[in-house]
Parts: C-alpha cells; sequence; structure tokens
C-alpha cells in the first residue's frame, strides 16, 4: 500500500542557519562586516566541509548531535563547529531581553548572583588560552556551571546542555575589536538573547 522508502537511502543535508536579525542589527557592537565574514564565510565553510565528508559514511544521515556524539576526526571537528556557530548566532538579539525569573533563580543558586555569574563568565572568557568557547551549560541534574572547550569541543560530550555560548575564536572578534577580547566580551553580552 503507497509508497515506502528504505531509510538506508536517505540522507541528511546540512545547512547553514538563517540568521533571525539582519546583518546590521548589531551594531555597533557587532558588525555587518563582522556577521558577514563569520557566518558567511567561516560558518557556511563548516556547513559545506561537513557535507562533503559524511557522503557515503554512516553519518549521512545522522543529526549533527548524533554526530557530534560519534565521530571523531574531521567529521566531529566540522559537525561541533557547525553546532556551536548556530548555538552562538541563535543566542545573539539587538531587542534587550531580559532573564526570565527561572533562569536568574538557576543562576543565583549556583553563582550566589547574577552579577557574580557574569563576572566568573567573562574572566573564563577573557582568560582562555587560544580559541574556543565558553558555555553557560546545565547538567541532568538541574545545575548551572560555566564550561570552557577548546577548538571544536562541546559541553555535549559531558553530558551537559549548552544555554549560552560565547565564541573566543579571534575570527569572532578581530574586524571589530582586533585582539581586545575583553572589549567584544563587554559588548557580546549585551546582545545576549535570553528568551
Amino acid at each position: 500500500m503507497g509508497y515506502t522508502k528504505n531509510l538506508k537511502d536517505i540522507t541528511m543535508k546540512h545547512e547553514l542557519i538563517n540568521l533571525p536579525y539582519s546583518y546590521d542589527a548589531l551594531e555597533p557592537l557587532m558588525s555587518k562586516e563582522t556577521l558577514e565574514f563569520h557566518h558567511d564565510k567561516h560558518h557556511q565553510t563548516y556547513v559545506t566541509k561537513l557535507n562533503e565528508l559524511i557522503v557515503g559514511t554512516k553519518y549521512e544521515t545522522m543529526t549533527l548531535e548524533e554526530i557530534i556524539n560519534s565521530a571523531d576526526g574531521a567529521i566531529f571537528n566540522n559537525a561541533a563547529q557547525v553546532y556551536n556557530h548556530d548555538i552562538f548566532f541563535l543566542g545573539l538579539t539587538n531587542k534587550g531581553t531580559k532573564l526570565s525569573q527561572e533562569l536568574s533563580d538557576l543562576i543565583t543558586a549556583s553563582f550566589d548572583s547574577v552579577e557574580q555569574f557574569k563576572a566568573e563568565f567573562i574572566t573564563k572568557a577573557t582568560t582562555h588560552f587560544g580559541s574556543g568557547w565558553v558555555w553557560l551549560v546545565i547538567d541532568e541534574k538541574g545545575t548551572l556551571s560555566i564550561e570552557a572547550t577548546s577548538n571544536a569541543q562541546t559541553p555535549l560530550a559531558n553530558g551537559n546542555y549548552p544555554l549560552m555560548v560565547v565564541d573566543v575564536w579571534e575570527h569572532a572578534y578581530y574586524i571589530d575589536y582586533r585582539n581586545v577580547r575583553p572589549k567584544y566580551l563587554e559588548n557580546w553580552w549585551q546582545l545576549i538573547n535570553w528568551d
């Protein structure tokens, strides 16, 4: 009855996310030029390379999360960079959103105050050596923590779920801030989408 498709024949093509804001919406804190290079070039390159690498492999039908949890080498690196960048870009807004009471309470329970959390997060991101990411994560017990990862690593490998992330690879901020990471981080904080 009807048409059935062999599930082994289904392939997944990963696509670059569309930004939920215009390229100039985050100015002057993050420039149109930065978004064009970071999203359209760096992020797109990871998506393109991932799609090339998974052709004819078991990863061809997997989601990003499934690939991240089972791959290594170049396939892992590109899948993780797509995932990390997706969260980073979707975590930005120019709308000035506010922390929900629930998240504020969780942050206060874990870090004593929202101000202390911000200080710890910014310090960890400022002092993170080399390229990588700094995350606010929640574990399966509902505990929040700040986690720094190098290169393409993600908190998924530790069983944690990311709530927000900042990209501390230089390409995320060099156009606007040169090598002044602390200034980038202070301005990025104003763009966080707390929704």
